[in-house]
């Protein structure tokens, strides 16, 4: 098993979404974060001011997959997630040891 987390644009949470439950890809956990990267910030106009806004929001998408499904989901949140910008996001991929569910007693290891 993987644990993809995906750091993508506010704006583009709903289409990811909808992709990845057209592919039948519906367990995650949807974070509102903020952070920089590349762009390091932007600057904006406020009250005729220019401000330097050193953090950007974003959102991460957490989903723990099987490790087959890892390369087709980590292409619907590139397809469905780019704008060619700085901003557009990250995918890191890290191994998961063991999940077990609180519900019941299932472990996958």
């Amino acid at each position: 098993m993987k644990m993809i987390h995906a750091i993508i644009r506010p704006d583009k949470l709903d289409m990811i979404k909808k992709a990845l439950e057209e592919k039948g890809f519906v367990a995650m956990s949807i974070l509102e974060i903020t952070g920089r990267g590349e762009q390091k910030g932007i600057t904006l106009e406020y009250r005729g001011e220019m401000v330097e806004v050193d953090t950007l929001p974003k959102i991460m998408l957490m989903m723990v997959v099987n490790d087959q499904d890892v390369d087709t989901i980590i292409s619907i949140i590139r397809a469905t997630g780019r704008t060619g910008k700085f901003g557009d996001g990250k995918i890191f991929v890290l191994p998961v040891e063991m999940m077990a569910k609180v519900r019941t007693d299932e472990t996958w290891r």
